[in-house]
């Protein structure tokens, strides 16, 4: 009785250790993936805000107002934005709150 309560106690830990190491293994195929993943989308961004970066910088603007816009572009000051809310029966206009104010 004690050798097959010994040998069936080997046996199990054996198929235990089986089942974790298959989950382990599920599992840090997942992360593999995930982080290829990720890694793509990083670069993707990095590209994305370079491209931002590069148009929206104040002298490629203003290279650009030059080159389409001729004189159609006006310089306004930034407390002059308004918020407008129009409902069916009329426009409510309101001052734009900044975040740093």
């Amino acid at each position: 009785m004690k050798k097959f309560s010994i040998i069936s106690l080997i046996l199990f830990l054996i198929l235990f250790t089986a089942v974790i190491k298959n989950s382990t293994k599920r599992i840090d195929d997942e992360i593999f993936s995930i982080n290829e993943n990720i890694r793509d989308l990083k670069k993707d961004f990095e590209k994305i805000k370079l491209e931002n970066d590069y148009l929206s910088s104040a002298d490629r603007l203003l290279e650009f107002q030059s080159l389409y816009f001729d004189k159609e572009l006006i310089k306004q000051d930034i407390r002059n934005i308004k918020i407008i809310h129009k409902t069916t029966n009329s426009l409510n206009i309101q001052q734009f709150k900044f975040i740093d104010e």
